[in-house]
């Protein structure tokens, strides 16, 4: 099957959420307002949704993807240190999901890590 749709979130979501020191994915304002608007307790909508703090695009020509992951740290680690592990291993896990779907030799993966806040060790995200 080859790599015409997006990657699934989860592949990223997944990958950011090993790195030591994330507490979790941070949802964009869209995703927040559209927990809040659903029947469920927000939560649970968390709880099912990890990736809605991940946001792959295509590049525009086509020669690759954009993700974007908006993480929670917690404290105890250089903030450089776990933003730079996220990177890496989203970057990884993406390009490993592309060449398992036969994606071009020549694909690009920009990771973009924006660290939204630092929780403390005992609060939860």
């Amino acid at each position: 099957m080859a790599a015409t749709g997006t990657p699934p979130l989860r592949v990223a979501a997944a990958a950011a959420l090993t790195v030591p020191g994330v507490a979790g994915l941070q949802p964009r304002l869209a995703h927040r307002l559209a927990a809040a608007a659903s029947p469920t307790w927000p939560d649970t909508t968390v709880q099912h949704a990890p990736e809605a703090g991940v946001r792959i695009d295509r590049v525009p020509d086509g020669s690759g993807w954009h993700v974007e992951v908006r993480c929670v740290l917690t404290e105890g680690r250089r903030v450089v240190d776990t933003a730079r592990d996220v990177h890496d291993r989203v970057r990884a896990a993406v390009l490993s999901y592309l060449a398992a779907h036969d994606a071009p030799v020549a694909v690009t993966v920009t990771v973009t890590v924006t660290v939204t806040r630092i929780a403390g060790r005992d609060h939860t995200v």
